[in-house]
């Protein structure tokens, strides 16, 4: 093993402590990423892999457009319409209330995409009509492990964006390759935190002093949902559906789809489209400070690695055996995100630096980028640190590790599911 290697393996395990003392990512991407440039010898790679990002027209006008029209729904207040529409009928469910409300946070994900942004929404609502329904707190914040993966089913998701291209797949086929596994995966680790929860847990039996601080009046019970403003999330969606099924010649893509959903908003909401406007022009703005500001630095980071000689040396080692790469595209991503709370980092950069060669080691690049992200969604649910975890923890008044411990099983057995059907 070369000194520059050992350098590399050294430099990764100072900028995941980092991560971990939530030293701000990009800035440890990029510092790293630079680094292992300087010590290769190449250190204009870094600012040419730099300058790559963030001009890349695969990826920025449809990530930010997404961005800008998730600002639009939140600026609207159309989220919540979405959320009480799909919350009212819960309250009739019963012991199906666990299994039944982290489907419904499911759902909500694929259309408002953030995690965060679901748990912070949803749990507002949920978690308070769950503990008033007899479920115990921690039980009831477990919905926070909803937040998981139904992004990954949305078109405007930045991961399917970039796993569709590595394979020169459209992003709808994309898109309809991998959501019977999500739907799938999903499902399965749904059912067997439930199952923890209500048989291990007993979450179903809340007593008395779990009531203290959920007395009040139930959240929005006099809101008015307006069905028009509850289908404004999802109007992109359904029209990237219907574009691809009945007319797939029409050439609608991600950004218009996106737009044409803040028209509709502006219609039906009668806000003063000024500030609807600028809502979106924020919200794309900071969806290129976050989301593409992240793929810029991982991408940094992974030409790093790729130039000091360890992206090459971990490719060879994956080309000898199948079973080396189904565990390492799995459970790297997945240990990365328990550590630091963020599923991002690690997917960005194990699909920019790995999965494009997964053709050489006998994978196609579609499978092993989902598993990826998935191995990625699966570990930051399960993680303390999470910041959709530590949301709906405050709103249900428990520990984060409470719900880690309800979820954080489930997550593992999904992973190795997922690691087993996806390559």
């Amino acid at each position: 093993m070369s000194w520059q290697i050992i350098s590399a393996i050294a430099l990764i395990i100072l900028a995941i402590v980092a991560i971990i003392k939530k030293v701000e990512t990009r800035m440890t991407l990029l510092l790293a990423g630079f680094a292992m440039c300087v010590l290769a010898g190449h250190p204009m790679a870094a600012f040419q892999s730099f300058i790559k990002g963030m001009v890349n027209i695969n990826l920025v006008p449809p990530i930010c457009a997404a961005m800008g029209f998730a600002a639009a729904v939140t600026f609207s207040k159309c989220d919540e319409h979405l959320v009480v529409l799909l919350a009212s009928p819960l309250k009739k469910i019963g012991g199906w209330l666990i299994l039944i409300a982290t489907v419904v946070t499911f759902l909500i994900n694929i259309a408002i995409m953030s995690a965060a942004g679901t748990a912070a929404t949803v749990g507002a609502t949920l978690i308070p009509l769950m503990i008033r329904a007899g479920i115990k707190p921690a039980g009831a914040a477990a919905v926070g492990g909803g937040t998981m993966m139904g992004l990954l089913v949305n078109p405007g998701c930045a991961h399917d964006i970039f796993i569709a291209k590595l394979g020169n797949s459209p992003i709808m086929d994309f898109v309809s390759y991998a959501a019977p596994y999500i739907f799938g995966l999903f499902l399965l680790s749904a059912v067997l935190s439930s199952l923890i929860m209500c048989f291990y847990f007993k979450d179903q039996k809340l007593e008395a002093k779990d009531l203290a601080g959920f007395q009040a009046e139930e959240s929005r019970a006099e809101f008015k949902v307006n069905p028009l403003k509850a289908i404004a999330p999802v109007i992109p969606m359904i029209l990237l559906i219907i574009s691809s099924v009945w007319f797939p010649k029409s050439g609608l893509d991600v950004v218009a789809s996106m737009i044409i959903g803040v028209v509709y908003i502006a219609l039906i909401c009668l806000k003063n489209p000024n500030e609807l406007i600028k809502a979106f022009f924020k919200g794309m703005g900071q969806g290129y400070g976050s989301v593409i500001g992240l793929i810029v630095a991982a991408g940094v980071f992974a030409v790093g690695m790729k130039e000091i000689g360890l992206i090459p040396a971990f490719i060879d080692m994956l080309k000898q055996s199948n079973e080396i790469a189904r565990w390492g595209a799995s459970f790297g991503p997945f240990l990365l995100a328990v550590l630091t709370g963020s599923g991002e980092a690690a997917i960005w950069a194990f699909n920019q630096a790995v999965t494009p060669s997964a053709a050489s080691f006998g994978m196609n690049p579609e499978a092993l980028g989902l598993l990826c992200a998935v191995a990625g969604q699966f570990g930051r649910t399960a993680s303390p640190l999470a910041g959709c975890i530590i949301i709906v923890a405050g709103i249900a008044k428990v520990s984060p590790f409470e719900i880690s411990k309800r979820v954080g099983l489930s997550m593992l057995i999904s992973l190795i599911v997922a690691a087993l059907v996806l390559v």
